[in-house]
């Protein structure tokens, strides 16, 4: 099967503003992507009338993706905090619909790097509150022709969602109204025992694929199982996009959100182009 692929604009820069917009998607388009996955990491950043010009010169096509940044909660918070992630993820899904984006993907639970520990019970509770939160959104989505696409994190970044099957346990009934499943294979390389035995548990629910090597660099030539992936991504009849998800250590915020502490390229240009060339040849 053929697929888009694309590329997410932290592997060069954060935050994405339109001033900086046009000139990366121009590049992006030149380095012979696809697609490209569009962060808004603050409201107002990107505007619609500039993603969209940029978007029909270039001819690719969009994904968003949300930051969940500190003080970005939908549980286990105060009433104004979990409205104002509320209001931050309606607007990521407004610039989706605006922009003709299928997709808004994210760790869209807490902010990423807040962990605690849940006994069964107190994990169920958090999993209910977050349907709760969520199911607003999720009727958005659903109007909008949008999908919410909620990833899992690995144990480092979360203690609330890390695997494909606490997914589907914590989002159910929610999928398939307005929600389904992004999945990173870097997550997938730490918290499953198989990558592609998750894919194939997310099935019809998987919306959205975020790849890179096993150590956050291009994919290719690392240890993951690419062909036995693959092969899942077709036996579930994923037709989505596959985009390089990495990030640049020139940048402080990121780079430590992300605990990226050394070069992973020789430069963010070779990171992408390698990718590319790598999953073309999938």
């Amino acid at each position: 099967m053929k697929r888009l692929i694309g590329v997410n604009t932290w592997v060069w820069q954060s935050p994405l503003t339109d001033a900086g917009l046009s000139p990366l998607l121009d590049h992006i388009a030149a380095l012979g992507f696809d697609a490209v996955e569009l962060p808004l990491e603050n409201v107002g950043d990107l505007t619609a009338a500039t993603v969209r010009e940029a978007l029909e010169r270039t001819g690719l096509k969009p994904f968003i993706v949300g930051a969940m940044a500190p003080g970005r909660e939908l549980l286990l918070a105060d009433d104004g905090t979990i409205a104002a992630t509320q209001e931050y993820l309606g607007a990521c899904l407004q610039l989706a619909y605006d922009v003709g984006a299928p997709a808004v993907c994210g760790p869209f639970y807490s902010h990423t790097g807040r962990l605690w520990r849940m006994d069964a019970a107190e994990r169920t509770g958090a999993y209910r509150q977050l349907r709760e939160n969520l199911a607003p959104l999720a009727a958005q989505a659903a109007e909008a022709g949008v999908v919410l696409g909620i990833e899992p994190l690995n144990r480092y970044e979360t203690s609330l969602i890390n695997t494909t099957e606490q997914a589907l346990e914590a989002l159910d009934p929610l999928l398939g109204n307005g929600v389904g499943l992004a999945l990173d294979s870097y997550h997938l390389n730490i918290e499953e025992r198989s990558s592609a035995a998750a894919i194939r548990a997310a099935g019809r629910h998987l919306v959205h694929l975020q790849v890179c090597g096993n150590d956050r660099g291009a994919p290719g030539g690392d240890q993951t199982d690419w062909a036995g992936l693959v092969k899942a991504l077709d036996e579930v009849g994923y037709a989505g996009p596959l985009n390089i998800e990495s990030f640049t250590a020139g940048n402080a915020a990121i780079a430590t959100a992300a605990s990226i502490w050394r070069p992973l390229a020789p430069s963010q240009d070779r990171l992408a182009a390698d990718g590319l060339a790598f999953l073309r040849s999938l």
